[in-house]
């Protein structure tokens, strides 16, 4: 779903019925079932028989579908089985760390397509780096595989791997977040996250904070563990109105500019020359992503009621 915008996924447990059955009432652009942090031990295996007929309810009001699965070799393989099926469209794997590790995943999903009717390349990868480990081998990473569609710091392990607690401020974040988000657009990777912690859903003002540091530098959505913060992410991660309008007229502006033989064109006393004319360009194409998001949301949604 290249042409669409993935400003909000919204993760829950799936082996908890009364969250799977409403989650497509949620506004969330992406619907996670996790089969990892949210689901105890001795509940995993009975979860895993859960994500089949769990997918076409949480695909109901139109949100892109993702099971996350737990990065164990006792419970990977099994928890993909489990997940790859059709109405599937990202696995999310968390401390990923190993560029052969997401070859062998996207070896195993080429397989899994191929034998239960899923179009070829369909199911994208997110990847949680959560480690320093992980951290430092983003470039080899990134670069492993093209089923990888998203990339983020996970906040809460990569500070425990730290040895420090997430701030309100997020300052212990900032580093690994830029780097990571020049390594995912180098390579044509949506970089996600936050620039602060996920776990405090009740203060909505502190993780809107956190998010927008997150959109600041660079990243373009997050995921969220209660509704509430969907509509924080779904607000921050859309270009705002007025910027919108704006480069708008600066793409009109510099077009009618080369039509007359120059590159560089006034629009209310500013100079609009080819960078500014091609942030613009930026806007507008994201733009287009969230209204193509919120249209597939809106027709699923009709569909449904």
């Amino acid at each position: 779903m290249t042409d669409s915008a993935r400003r909000s996924s919204l993760i829950l447990p799936v082996n908890v019925p009364k969250f799977v059955e409403r989650a497509w009432t949620r506004n969330a652009d992406a619907i996670v079932l996790d089969l990892e942090d949210s689901v105890p031990p001795a509940e995993k295996a009975a979860a895993r028989q859960l994500v089949k007929p769990s997918l076409p309810m949480a695909a109901r009001g139109g949100s892109e579908v993702s099971v996350r699965v737990n990065n164990e070799p006792e419970l990977l393989w099994d928890d993909v089985e489990a997940a790859v099926h059709p109405g599937l469209d990202n696995l999310n794997l968390p401390k990923a760390e190993s560029p052969d590790q997401i070859r062998e995943l996207a070896a195993r999903v080429d397989r899994l397509e191929r034998a239960r009717g899923i179009a070829p390349g369909h199911i994208r990868f997110s990847l949680a780096l959560e480690t320093p480990v992980g951290f430092l081998a983003a470039r080899e990473i990134a670069t492993s595989s093209p089923r990888i569609g998203t990339m983020s710091i996970g906040v809460e392990d990569y500070c425990l791997a730290l040895g420090v607690e997430p701030s309100p401020e997020g300052t212990e974040l900032t580093y690994p977040v830029a780097a990571l988000v020049t390594i995912a657009k180098a390579f044509g990777i949506q970089p996600t996250g936050l620039v602060g912690s996920i776990a405090g859903f009740r203060d909505l003002a502190t993780f809107e904070a956190a998010a927008t540091r997150a959109r600041q530098l660079g990243c373009e959505g997050a995921g969220c563990i209660h509704p509430d913060q969907v509509t924080v992410l779904n607000r921050v991660f859309t270009p705002d109105p007025a910027k919108v309008e704006y480069a708008r007229r600066v793409v009109e502006a510099y077009d009618e500019g080369l039509k007359r033989g120059t590159a560089s064109v006034n629009l209310d006393g500013k100079m609009v020359d080819v960078p500014v004319y091609k942030r613009a360009l930026v806007i507008l194409e994201r733009a287009r992503a969230v209204e193509a998001t919120e249209r597939r949301k809106a027709e699923a949604l009709a569909r449904a009621r």
